[in-house]
């Protein structure tokens, strides 16, 4: 498989689910500005939308959009429990979980990368997502993880996205069970050896 990914973005997060997984992979770096890959070729011939990620499978298909990504990963390697099986209650609750990530934070946080963006606007986007940590936080308290005790790619993609803090003014301070979880994911090997291969941390 190819992973073609930026480092820091949203495609960290399959990037660690394949790190987790212990599965090969491929890196092929974007410039998503650009629009490129690494060997000057237009990315849009992979994603017409332009972004990461996107994961090229052993067939040549193209699977777009990272919630669905990370579920495809997961469901390679059964025994790593990265995901719930289908069918199961629980598989619904990672897909809530996935879809709440996506559309309550993501594109919220996601928006203050924007330099243009007016700061009422900010204050806005700021707002409403510390409204959800606020729910999102008291989750963490009494669990290491965001489906309880077992890890899985909803983990991955909340650790990629609250990473993004620092680099947009967005303070966790006020969660302190936020902050212990960012810790707690960082250690994991599998997400060390993601963050070492994007540059993100000294090898």
């Amino acid at each position: 498989m190819k992973l073609y990914y930026s480092p820091g973005t949203c495609s960290l997060s399959p990037h660690i689910a394949l790190c987790e997984a212990e599965l090969p992979y491929e890196l092929v770096l974007v410039d998503i500005q650009q629009a490129t890959i690494e060997n000057g070729g237009d990315y849009h011939t992979v994603n017409p939308f332009g972004y990461v990620p996107a994961l090229a499978l052993d067939n040549d298909e193209i699977l777009l959009e990272g919630p669905a990504i990370v579920q495809y990963i997961a469901d390679q390697v059964p025994s790593k429990q990265l995901a719930p099986a289908a069918g199961e209650i629980d598989r619904y609750r990672l897909q809530q979980w996935l879809n709440f990530i996506s559309t309550e934070l993501h594109k919220g946080l996601g928006a203050l990368f924007n330099p243009a963006l007016p700061d009422e606007a900010r204050e806005l986007f700021k707002g409403i997502v510390n409204q959800r940590l606020d729910i999102v936080a008291p989750q963490l308290e009494n669990s290491p993880f965001i489906m309880g005790e077992t890890f899985t790619v909803a983990d991955g993609y909340l650790f990629t996205v609250l990473s993004w803090g620092p680099h947009i003014d967005f303070e966790l301070t006020r969660w302190p069970a936020l902050q212990a979880y960012l810790g707690r994911v960082a250690a994991r090997p599998a997400v060390q050896k993601a963050l070492k291969e994007e540059g993100l941390l000294p090898e």
